[in-house]
């Protein structure tokens, strides 16, 4: 049986994609000279069309992932993470060592908020549940916004399994961060959190509404009350 490559799922999303969709695609995540996705590649593939493409070539291996996530451009490199998250759901140890391996080498090409977020909890997080998670105050601290993103976007794997702690500590670290994509990113799992244990995100709330930036609260209080939403919103809470 001959194996699939790199560029077999390279010719399999060309051949679904619409280049007409390709400038809308570029726009939507910031592709425009000084935006935050600047210089990006884009086919022009729905992230359903993605996802079938990632399940047909699910057996991939690693050095052709590696290749299509480095090389490729924005859909080919989700894809590739897309494959990422499929294998490591079936991978036994070793293998699923390999794909963090794999993931924290290469995040340089985990460089935009759609390949975060469909990777970042999936893998990072899922691979520390029961591990040192010191990598998440590195990544805390680094200057690639995206590598930010992944700190905070991988607790939400331990937000799942009723662990807040570790989304709240990166929040204090990130609260004070420049980036508008972090500022989302923290009050969503802020949100999270509060969904699952409302008092705990109360507490941080409350430490920090006067100063955090008003987008990270209003996606942080999404799901609050009217009343208690506007509370926070007018500092009155």
């Amino acid at each position: 049986m001959i194996s699939s490559t790199a560029a077999d799922v390279s010719a399999a999303l060309a051949a679904v994609a619409d280049p007409g969709a390709v400038d809308a695609r570029a726009r939507f995540f910031g592709a425009q000279p000084g935006g935050y996705g600047e210089g990006d590649r884009f086919l022009g593939v729905s992230v359903p069309d993605q996802r079938r493409v990632a399940r047909r070539f699910a057996g991939l291996e690693l050095p052709e992932i590696h290749g299509l996530l480095t090389t490729g451009a924005h859909e080919e490199r989700l894809t590739a993470l897309f494959i990422l998250v499929l294998r490591f759901a079936k991978a036994d140890e070793a293998g699923r060592a390999e794909i963090i391996e794999l993931y924290l080498a290469n995040t340089a090409a985990v460089n935009n908020w759609d390949l975060v977020d469909s990777s970042a909890f999936q893998l990072l997080g899922e691979w520390l549940v029961d591990r040192d998670r010191a990598v998440l105050d590195e990544l805390a601290g680094s200057r690639s916004l995206w590598e930010r993103r992944i700190a905070i976007i991988a607790t939400l794997a331990f937000i799942r399994r009723g662990d807040p702690g570790w989304t709240l500590r990166l929040a204090d670290k990130l609260v004070d961060d420049p980036h508008d994509l972090i500022h989302k990113a923290v009050g969503w799992m802020l949100r999270e959190v509060g969904i699952r244990d409302r008092d705990a995100e109360l507490r941080w709330l409350v430490r920090h509404q006067k100063t955090m930036p008003r987008t990270m609260l209003r996606y942080a209080i999404e799901k609050f009350e009217p009343e208690l939403r506007r509370a926070f919103l007018t500092g009155t809470a």
